[in-house]
């Protein structure tokens, strides 16, 4: 893994799980035969191809609001 790809790309994504979480997703879909979305180099891994691609910002994420189940309530202090 080269380190010049995961430092910019925890500046894109600062939580060290989100980034792992993307990076493995992204990682099963080149396994399985997606296309790379930046240039890539021959010598180059599934891992450095999608650090490169999210420190090039070509991923953006969402994180949902959890939401609370209709019959769990507030315990009450």
């Amino acid at each position: 893994m080269n380190s010049k790809y995961l430092i910019t790309a925890q500046q894109q994504v600062p939580n060290p799980e989100l980034l792992i979480n993307i990076i493995s997703r992204r990682v099963r879909q080149l396994i399985q035969g997606h296309r790379p979305l930046t240039i890539t180099d021959p010598r180059m891994d599934f891992a450095d191809i999608a650090l490169k691609e999210v420190s090039e910002g070509k991923f953006s994420y969402e994180i949902e609001p959890q939401v609370k189940p209709e019959n769990e309530t507030e315990p009450k202090v």
